[in-house]
């Protein structure tokens, strides 16, 4: 399991570039293998038991605040060395970040990250990904780590598409959701148990001031 950088023209990427230029966005339902996906889901509730993971904002910079009324989640940004399962993580989103370039010409220079963790009963109203004031984020990209998760259980992700309309995906371990971050709005609906991602965003070299 340990290599898991796969190459870029790999079948199951392309697939993913296919999607976004056709329509915006991707639904993978088998892109993890379980064991890396337990392994993931392990390291989140491993991070929450020692209180590493923190109430998430809303904005950025100065102007963050927690805001529960519009998100309930409780985050940890990765960073590479951390533990081996969210290191080979991070390999196969450079491995996705390197197709999407050489397909898209998006000029994504690197990938961001956290998990994600949804108390029973929180939520995410409707938003974009994009900031109004910082165009660098430019692919979305969600992996759920919830083994046995049922359509009574809730948590959806609704997407608002533009040629489809709402569209809900319910957050089952290893399925993977792709979508390009200015133009899908989408929110996370309530669940009736915890609810676990790995959720990042591929930029591009912006416009930001700082």
């Amino acid at each position: 399991m340990r290599a898991m950088q796969i190459p870029s023209d790999h079948p199951l990427l392309l697939s993913i570039v296919d999607d976004l230029a056709a329509c915006g966005w991707s639904q993978q339902n088998i892109f993890l293998p379980e064991a890396l996906t337990l392994e993931l889901a392990a390291e989140c509730r491993k991070r929450a038991a020692e209180g590493e993971l923190a109430p998430a904002a809303v904005g950025r910079g100065p102007t963050q605040e927690i805001r529960e009324g519009i998100r309930g989640d409780h985050i940890q940004w990765i960073e590479p060395g951390q533990a081996e399962a969210s290191d080979t993580y991070l390999g196969l989103m450079d491995s996705l970040r390197e197709a999407l370039n050489r397909g898209l010409f998006l000029g994504l220079e690197d990938f961001e990250c956290h998990f994600a963790m949804f108390p029973s009963g929180a939520f995410y109203k409707r938003h974009v990904d994009r900031f109004r004031d910082d165009d660098r984020r430019m692919v979305s990209a969600v992996i759920y780590l919830n083994s046995q998760w049922l359509p009574e259980h809730g948590g959806q992700l609704r997407m608002y598409l533009k040629d489809q309309g709402q569209y809900d995906v319910l957050p089952v371990g290893g399925q993977l959701v792709v979508f390009l971050s200015g133009e899908v709005p989408h929110e996370v609906l309530p669940a009736t148990r915890e609810r676990l991602s790995l959720t990042g965003w591929f930029r591009r070299r912006g416009n930001e001031p700082f």
